[in-house]
């Protein structure tokens, strides 16, 4: 396969969500690749393939890289892909062996791709261009002497090793840790120092008094520049002082000529002046006249009551004011409605609107209540309703003081409704929404019933007792029997639980008979006039079953099944015996299986070994020796009579 492309390297953008990059080059392997991810800031973080990535596509021109879940690039961040095929020859041709083409084409191959590398490489590198000229690239300083500086050039253009210009920290201040080449400003010369030692300052300014002074150098020397630039200015200020003074004396001179000339004008000025102040003044009192009978025309002054001409006579003008000294308060005149109107309230006025304004909120809030809706008008309109409540307000300070009962039945209203729906009082059998487990009151039989599967039943039982009787005469094809029977007993009866005989013939319900409704019975075929048909109702009721784990208190009688011990506190190990006079329970010791073995020994007395109540253990070998062996209850005592006979005693 031929390499068709110089490209080695592809970028994207990250956008958070995309997971599939591709590269447009060829690789031989996953491994020939080198995935770097490049943040906003510069950072760069080369990626792992298997635990940040996948390749598709090695051996092709062509391909993708797949980054995992957890590792997709974010927004900001660059996605650099380029090849990075290890410089090394890994292929062997055995001697004599076929010619091995795509063995050999995949070396030229690699061969090709690596020196796409170093070429990408070097055009990264700072070089020369092709028709410039360097004695030299290479510097022959230590690592020792070259710490810290600069390349650059020296005056023949080669490159050189200088010292580097610091960092600047900005303004000096004490207690500040600075290092070699840090260049700071003092502020109270304006020189700018670099460190030529790393320090931590102390003292004060000048640095050139500080006690640290030897570990800076002076860069800028702007204090002596400053003090040069400020005695210039200095003594040009002075020539040009110097010049304005000749010239200031040879002017003082012509100005007193003129004074003089000046002086007499201004005497023949003020005698032309006196003569127009006179005539001022004369003006001056006729405009203040004209102005006071103005002013007298509008303030008519203080008046008991309200005038109907001015202090001259004339109209009333628009506008005009005077003090009403019965109101005490100033009046103004409207000549559109010729009258005169207050321009402030009166006393009791001002307190009628201080009044207004106390009660400002509420005003407002009842304007509220007329606009947008007029609720003031809603609650006039129902105030025959609001007396009504009025009326009963001993009645809602009632249900005031249940209102905890109320909010207790609102917030219970859906079972209320329920039992509203389940329960009803009626003369008759309700027809309508009627559901299995529904009651109602009968008034007309004066008994409970509850709807079943087969209709209106008795709550209890209909029948008083285990069973009632009646006796019917049938007519011609009489079919239905109900109400009175030849007794005066009206018929009643718990659906289902009935048994109906024609002439003393049982019938089938559900076949013959239709037994439903609890108050008639129907016959599938017609009766023969003179027909006896006798009804027999049976009671209902059910035995209630007791479940034993509801019986949590008391003590339950020998009588009713129990023991009759109220606690068993204190007789662990005991066993439950009746007592001795056989009406009762007790609790005594248990009587535990015992190993009683006899043996003699060498003087021909009986030995007996027991295992006290289980307390000891008869090893095997014991019990070998053992001539005679009892098991029985615990308790024995065993002696020897004046016979010799084994006496046993429990």
């Amino acid at each position: 396969m031929t390499v068709s492309t110089t490209i080695i390297k592809n970028s994207h953008n990250g956008n958070g969500s995309t997971t599939t990059f591709a590269y447009q080059f060829k690789i031989l392997q996953d491994s020939d690749l080198q995935v770097i991810i490049r943040s906003s800031n510069g950072t760069e973080t080369t990626k792992s393939l298997s635990t940040h990535y996948t390749v598709t596509g090695a051996g092709g021109n062509s391909g993708t890289v797949v980054f995992t879940s957890g590792n997709i690039p974010a927004s900001g961040e660059t996605v650099v892909i380029r090849r990075n095929v290890p410089q090394t020859q890994v292929i062997d041709y055995i001697a004599n062996d076929p010619f091995p083409a795509e063995t050999h084409e995949e070396g030229l191959d690699r061969g090709t791709l690596v020196a796409q590398q170093i070429s990408e490489e070097a055009d990264r590198s700072i070089k020369l261009s092709r028709t410039n000229t360097m004695a030299s690239t290479e510097f022959t300083v230590g690592a020792t002497d070259r710490a810290n500086k600069i390349l650059s050039f020296d005056s023949a253009g080669e490159l050189a090793v200088a010292s580097e210009l610091g960092s600047f920290k900005g303004n000096w201040s004490a207690s500040t840790s600075y290092a070699v080449r840090d260049m700071v400003k003092d502020t109270s010369t304006n020189n700018i120092f670099m460190a030529n030692t790393a320090h931590t300052s102390s003292g004060s300014q000048p640095l050139t008094s500080n006690t640290d002074a030897a570990k800076w150098d002076l860069i800028v020397d702007a204090a002596t520049a400053t003090s040069a630039a400020s005695t210039a200015t200095t003594q040009a200020g002075i020539a040009t002082t110097k010049a304005g003074e000749a010239a200031t004396s040879a002017a003082t001179a012509t100005t007193q000529a003129n004074t003089a000339t000046t002086q007499a004008g201004i005497a023949t000025t003020k005698a032309g002046e006196a003569a127009t102040s006179a005539t001022g003044a004369e003006n001056a009192k006729n405009a203040a006249e004209a102005a006071l009978d103005t002013f007298d025309d509008k303030f008519l002054g203080s008046k008991s009551s309200d005038p109907t001409v001015d202090n001259d006579g004339n109209a009333l003008t628009d506008g005009a004011l005077y003090f009403n000294t019965t109101l005490n308060v100033m009046k103004v005149y409207d000549l559109g409605n010729t009258s005169w109107k207050q321009l402030v309230p009166t006393t009791s006025q001002q307190a009628n609107i201080d009044t207004v304004a106390a009660n400002n909120t509420n005003i407002t809030t009842v304007a509220g209540q007329i606009s947008p809706t007029n609720n003031i008008s809603s609650v006039a309109s129902n105030a025959t309703n609001i007396g009504l409540v009025g009326g009963s307000i001993t009645n809602v300070n009632l249900v005031g003081g249940s209102i905890g009962n109320v909010n207790e039945v609102g917030n219970n209203m859906g079972s209320v409704n329920e039992f509203g729906e389940r329960y009803r009082v009626a003369s008759s059998a309700p027809t309508t929404s009627l559901n299995e487990g529904d009651l109602y009151f009968d008034t007309t039989a004066d008994e409970l019933k509850v709807y079943k599967s087969s209709g209106w039943s008795a709550a209890g039982s209909t029948i008083n007792g285990t069973s009632a009787r009646f006796n019917y005469v049938a007519t011609a094809n009489q079919t239905t029997f109900t109400g009175a029977d030849a007794a005066g007993n009206t018929l009643a009866y718990d659906a289902g639980f009935v048994d109906v005989y024609l002439n003393g013939s049982k019938l089938l319900n559900g076949t013959d008979v239709t037994v439903t409704s609890g108050s008639s019975v129907v016959l599938a075929s017609g009766a023969t006039a003179g027909d006896i048909i006798d009804i027999v109702g049976f009671g209902t009721f059910n035995v209630a079953a007791i479940n034993a784990a509801n019986i949590n208190s008391g003590t339950l009688a020998v009588a009713r099944g129990g023991t009759g011990i109220s606690s068993l506190s204190g007789n662990a190990g005991k066993a439950l015996l009746v007592n001795a006079n056989a009406n009762g329970y007790t609790l005594a010791n248990a009587s535990s299986a015992e190993v009683y073995g006899f043996s003699k020994n060498n003087n021909g007395e009986l030995i007996v070994t027991t295992t006290n109540q289980g307390a000891d253990n008869i090893s095997s070998s014991t019990f070998a020796t053992f001539d005679d062996v009892l098991f029985s209850a615990s308790g024995f005592t065993f002696s020897i009579d004046t016979n010799g006979d084994l006496i046993a005693t429990i």
